[in-house]
């Protein structure tokens, strides 16, 4: 039985292969060339003999057709067009040297002389320091074990600090991260690890702890300067720290400074508390006592004055009017000292006993 007459089970007689037509062709037109009878239809002898001056040309001819044949081939075996998915850039290659940059979408190539190379400006890349990422998920696992060299730095007042973090990056430039820098993720390792350690070996131990955000925005542009100088063609997204602090070895007598400081830091609040408590009461009271002081000075200078006064213009009148003026001043200082007198008494200079006169206090005394 032969297969090509057999019709599949789901209905359908074989479809024709424009692939396989094509190589059949090929393959006849190069028997024909290589074997004249066969291009004389039919194989007999008479027809190989019989060959005149004009079979050399017409075989040259078919030689040149062939060739075009198969360059044909190529340029449909190695695609003349090609794709750039959305994110990606295509960087096109002439002769090997750099022709142009193919965007998004369908572009067309010269076969067998442009080479596409795909590169994703999209992604971004990441490099870890210190730490390793195991399974990415909800709660990420990480892996710290043997990569404290990367960690472990010296900052300026000779402490040891472990550093962890992460540069995320992305292609900016194809051209440059394909063939200006040979390992570009090597680079980023090597020239972050570089800035990394300059920076904080320029910093204090406390510093370092207490401004992450400045460490990270400092290491990021330094990268990035030295990245550009390089023409790696890649951009620092951005550079994130992970966890700073002190080695393992010293981290129980850290954590006794960091406790004795935050005792200090609260004993100090504590005292401050008590200073901002007292001190402006005290003060306040001071400025009252000086103010009721003051006042009371004012108050007892124009008293005096006011007597002064009176008693002046009362001895002008005196000596003006000596008898009456006598007699009015006795008379109104009666009238303030009768009224707070319980009892009043006349005494004669010639009587040796007291007599009482008045008895003001004893009601209906008045009346008798």
């Amino acid at each position: 039985m032969n297969w090509d007459d057999q019709q599949p089970p789901w209905g359908g007689g074989k479809k024709a292969n424009p692939a396989e037509d094509f190589v059949a062709s090929l393959i006849r037109k190069l028997k024909e060339v290589f074997d004249p009878d066969l291009a004389a239809g039919g194989g007999g002898e008479g027809t190989g003999r019989g060959r005149g001056n004009g079979e050399p040309q017409r075989g040259g001819g078919r030689v040149i057709a062939v060739i075009a044949a198969v360059l044909v081939f190529l340029a449909i075996v190695n695609g003349a067009y090609f794709t750039i998915n959305p994110g990606e850039q295509g960087v096109v290659l002439r002769f090997g040297r750099f022709s142009r940059i193919a965007n998004p979408g369908l572009n067309f190539k010269i076969p067998l002389v442009d080479q596409v190379i795909k590169v994703d400006v999209k992604t971004v890349r990441k490099e870890e320091f210190g730490f390793r990422t195991r399974k990415a998920a909800r709660r990420t696992q990480y892996a710290k074990r043997g990569y404290d060299a990367e960690s472990l730095m010296l900052t300026a007042d000779k402490n040891v600090i472990d550093v962890e973090w992460i540069v995320q990056y992305r292609i900016k430039d194809p051209v440059d991260y394909l063939f200006r820098v040979k390992n570009v993720a090597e680079a980023v390792r090597d020239l972050s690890e570089k800035v990394m350690r300059r920076i904080v070996g320029n910093m204090d131990f406390d510093y370092v702890l207490g401004n992450r955000d400045v460490l990270a925005s400092e290491v990021a542009r330094e990268l990035q300067k030295d990245l550009d100088g390089y023409r790696s063609g890649v951009d620092v997204v951005k550079v994130q720290l992970q966890d700073v602090n002190p080695p393992d070895a010293v981290k129980p007598a850290f954590n006794e400074v960091n406790e004795a400081d935050q005792d200090m830091k609260r004993l100090v609040n504590e005292a401050e508390e008590a200073y901002n408590r007292q001190i402006p009461k005290a003060r306040g009271t001071a400025k009252q006592r000086i103010q009721e002081a003051e006042g009371y000075a004012v108050a007892r200078i124009n008293q005096a004055k006011g007597d002064t006064a009176r008693f002046l213009a009362l001895y002008k009148e005196y000596r003006q009017a000596r008898d009456v003026t006598r007699k009015r001043l006795y008379f109104e200082t009666m009238q303030k000292v009768i009224p707070r007198v319980k009892e009043v008494y006349v005494v004669d200079r010639k009587q040796k006993g007291i007599l009482p006169l008045l008895n003001l206090n004893r009601p209906g005394a008045a009346s008798k």
